[in-house]
């Protein structure tokens, strides 16, 4: 029996709900504390309009999931010229369009601690090695890729649905006349990144129900082979669904994949939420890492790590 139900006792006080202990407690978002280095988005393309809106909406989800964190956009075009990038005005209140070349140099010209690098690609790209040799002169940590992933899968799965390609899930049972029953998981970075896309085609695989085969963009022949594997399995309306974020392929490649296999295609990655999160968790994994002040007895069950970084500042 409650005191609120016996006569003369007081009302019951409201008290502050403590941490809840234990493996199924609910997560807790880490904070980004002082001293935390600045996250770094290496962009494999020029700094144009469509690649700068992708990036910028990007940041700005990482920057509602970690709040306190800094970030800047760094463009490095594989090929490119320095004509390509050279606008440094400022959109929106964001970083400039600069190199990662031009904000690592800044950083250590202002005795700033080395921002963290994370490449925007969803796997193996031709750009990692330049961006890895880059980053090896000013001593900056360049983390993994973003895939796989089952956040990208999720992703690709949305895009899908979006273009009438899939259901949006698999409670939802009504038929989709334009439903893939196959679906080749376009990707670009030669063949090691068809295969690591492979991973991705996988846990896809698992969301729609259908087999899913990988295929590199840029390899001549890739998508069409893979479109033919799947009738050969036995689809008869394969789609395309790119494992693309934007700004690492060329739009044509997109476009030509689509016209030569004769196969509908969903939308690049783009801005997806997932996407920002990723690029967050991605983040936040590479820095090191302090056990929370949780209580003794959650020790062993410290999941949300209290992160720790070498400094505050970025690049502007």
């Amino acid at each position: 029996m409650s005191t609120a139900a016996i006569p003369g006792a007081p009302l019951p006080v409201r008290t502050p709900g403590s941490r809840a202990r234990g493996r199924h407690r609910r997560p807790e978002r880490p904070e980004i504390p002082a001293g935390s280095p600045a996250l770094l988005l290496a962009v494999p393309a020029a700094a144009g309009p469509e690649s700068r809106s992708v990036v910028e909406e990007l940041l700005s989800i990482v920057r509602s999931e970690q709040n306190g964190v800094l970030t800047a956009a760094g463009y490095l075009p594989t090929g490119g010229t320095d004509g390509q990038h050279a606008d440094s005005r400022h959109t929106g209140g964001t970083t400039a369009e600069r190199t990662v070349a031009e904000l690592l140099t800044e950083a250590a010209g202002a005795g700033l601690p080395t921002p963290v690098v994370v490449p925007l690609v969803p796997g193996p790209h031709g750009f990692l090695p330049e961006l890895h040799a880059l980053a090896a002169e000013y001593g900056a940590q360049v983390t993994d890729t973003l895939g796989p992933h089952p956040l990208l899968a999720e992703a690709v799965h949305v895009r899908l649905s979006e273009a009438g390609l899939a259901r949006a899930d698999r409670a939802r049972l009504f038929a989709i006349a334009t439903a893939a029953d196959g679906v080749v998981l376009t990707t670009v970075g030669g063949q090691p990144a068809a295969d690591a896309a492979g991973i991705t085609g996988m846990l896809l695989a698992a969301r729609l129900a259908v087999p899913v085969v990988a295929a590199a963009l840029d390899i001549p022949g890739s998508v069409a082979e893979a479109v033919a594997h799947l009738k050969e399995m036995g689809a008869q309306n394969p789609a395309l669904a790119p494992l693309v974020i934007g700004p690492e392929a060329d739009a044509e490649l997109l476009a030509a994949a689509a016209e030569e296999s004769g196969c509908p295609s969903a939308a690049p990655l783009g801005a997806y939420q997932a996407v920002g999160q990723l690029v967050a968790s991605t983040y936040l994994a590479a820095l090191p890492a302090v056990a929370p002040d949780f209580g003794a007895d959650e020790a062993e069950d410290a999941d949300g790590t209290d992160l720790r970084g070498n400094g505050r500042h970025a690049a502007q």
